[in-house]
């Protein structure tokens, strides 16, 4: 590296060249698969609802996106039909050693797809890209309540919000004066994550309805509501986020009202969410951390161009 390295790549050509390859293994997965390639906009005129996202403003009060999630909905109400994308998104304040505020994301959405035959698709998607390193990933696939009993011992759906919390205090090593969901992340993040089957693709679904966000909820077998959605983890981190798609434009307003916490609310999706949201099920995958395994690096920034210090 060069004396003076301000200006010098965070990532080696290896790198560069493994990303080309990744890019060329997705795109010619969903090519092989007919889902349409789309581009929408990577500034828009309203940011994301959810609350544990913090979005990026410029100047001239519009907002980068931390996802496309919102208008690759907008074509779906259109009748794009299956579609996919790969794109930068941004999110303030994620820097470390596995985020980056600027990032790139994998998400796409198909018409009348279950949950199951999504996180199919999802496995499908990650061995191909794994190939070169792992010849086949094993996957497990359970129940958030069954990933809470089995790898530390609380019934999330009979817990009270002070014993969800005694958990989640003794995780974090210190009160953190956090809501029920807070300390439930903390328990996932600090206790089921790193605790989980290494080499082993691991969906977790049916999270609690309280954690819906733009999912379906449900009754379970037990008769609990939960959300309809899944995470996929594999060697301590969250690779992929997937939803049972709400099309209830009402509901969805509610939830936007609850979690908006005075950001503006986006009414063109919901307007297109009015004229109809087909039946589908969503994903969104971090194609970042996909290469971090993919090439064995231990930070972000190893498989960057040019890492949020340097860009």
């Amino acid at each position: 590296m060069p004396e003076s390295s301000d200006w010098y790549p965070t990532c080696d050509r290896a790198a560069l060249a493994a990303r080309s390859a990744f890019y060329r293994t997705v795109r010619s997965f969903f090519d092989q698969r007919d889902v349409l390639e789309v581009d929408t906009p990577i500034i828009s005129r309203v940011p994301v609802s959810d609350p544990n996202i913090e979005p990026m403003q410029t100047t001239d009060h519009r907002w980068l996106n931390t996802s496309p999630e919102y208008p690759m909905k907008r074509l779906l109400c259109a009748g794009s039909g299956d579609i996919w994308q790969m794109c930068k998104v941004f999110r303030r304040g994620e820097a470390g050693q596995r985020h980056n505020p600027e990032f790139t994301m994998i998400e796409w959405y198909r018409l009348d797809w279950s949950l199951v035959r999504l996180m199919d698709e999802v496995r499908d998607l990650v061995r191909e890209v794994f190939a070169s390193r792992w010849s086949e990933l094993p996957e497990v696939r359970i129940s958030y309540s069954q990933a809470l009993q089995q790898y530390v011992g609380i019934d999330v759906h009979s817990a009270s919000d002070a014993e969800v919390a005694d958990v989640g205090i003794q995780a974090a090593g210190h009160d953190l004066q956090l809501s029920r969901d807070g300390w439930l992340d903390i328990i996932m993040s600090h206790l089921v994550e790193p605790a989980l089957p290494e080499q082993t693709l691991v969906f977790i679904s049916d999270f609690p309805a309280s954690q819906a966000a733009l999912a379906k909820v449900s009754q379970n077998e037990a008769g609990h509501s939960v959300a309809r959605r899944f995470e996929l983890f594999f060697n301590g981190t969250e690779l992929a986020n997937g939803y049972d798609e709400l099309t209830d434009a009402d509901e969805q307003r509610r939830r936007f009202v609850k979690e908006a916490n005075g950001r503006p609310i986006d009414e063109a999706l919901l307007a297109a969410i009015e004229q109809g949201l087909p039946e589908c099920s969503g994903v969104a995958m971090g194609a970042d951390r996909l290469l971090m395994h993919l090439t064995g690096a231990e930070r972000i920034s190893d498989v960057l161009s040019f890492d949020w210090n340097k860009a």
